[in-house]
């Protein structure tokens, strides 16, 4: 059984093998608890015995109802302390051990009270429960907080990723049309070449026949002028 801050008495054994259960480990563990005073009552009810089971043998342990001294404060305030550094609780933030540490402080502190008055004891019980249930509370609402950001954060890595798949296609799009737009300048081009060189081909055969008639021209003018320039017979 793992130790506790919380003082128990010494442990009671209740059935010494597994098959012996049900009616005769309640008889049993009956006739083993010792007649209780209301304080022990409400002890038991504030903080209920502790039960296990060790090589088939059924034990039972009553949290004590000695008075403490200052002493025991003391080793409390000792043992506390120490369980901490060996159980490497964390210091600052979030840490299960250093809670239930100072959970079981708390629980010793109020079987210590509860011994003296028990109204008190009762009263501090209320304030414990009241704590817990905060705790558990807030406990919720971070794990809550948590989850919904976490959705927050799944939401905006896909709409990431849709704009980051968006990006891409439109990138792939714009090369696309980036190719055409060259492909079609380069035809451009090389039509204008084309129409380029055959322009100048038909200007350099025009400006050949344009010499060509000039010279018939010119040969037909010297004819007729020879002509005209004969003697008449």
């Amino acid at each position: 059984m793992q130790a506790s801050l919380v003082k128990y008495n010494t442990p009671i054994l209740i059935s010494t093998t597994g098959a012996a259960k049900g009616k005769k480990d309640k008889d049993r563990k009956k006739n083993a608890q010792p007649a209780m005073s209301q304080t022990e009552d409400i002890l038991n009810s504030i903080l209920p015995p502790r039960e296990w089971t060790q090589e088939d043998q059924l034990w039972v342990q009553y949290v004590s109802s000695t008075p403490a001294t200052r002493a025991d404060v003391v080793n409390l305030q000792e043992d506390l302390d120490k369980w901490l550094q060996q159980r490497q609780a964390r210091e600052t933030g979030i840490c299960p051990i250093r809670e239930e540490l100072y959970s079981q402080c708390f629980d010793e502190l109020i079987r210590q009270v509860t011994i003296i008055c028990a109204e008190r004891g009762l009263l501090l019980l209320r304030v414990r429960d009241e704590i817990r249930m905060t705790i558990c509370a807030y406990q919720s609402l971070y794990e809550s907080s948590i989850a919904f950001g976490m959705r927050k954060a799944l939401q905006a890595e896909q709409r990431r990723n849709q704009h980051n798949k968006k990006m891409k296609d439109l990138q792939v799009a714009n090369k696309k049309l980036r190719d055409e737009v060259e492909e079609l300048e380069n035809k451009i081009t090389q039509i204008e070449k084309h129409e380029a060189e055959r322009r100048e081909q038909e200007e350099r055969k025009h400006k050949e026949e344009v010499e060509i008639l000039k010279k018939m021209n010119a040969q037909r003018k010297e004819q007729l002028e020879a002509m005209l320039q004969a003697p008449k017979k």
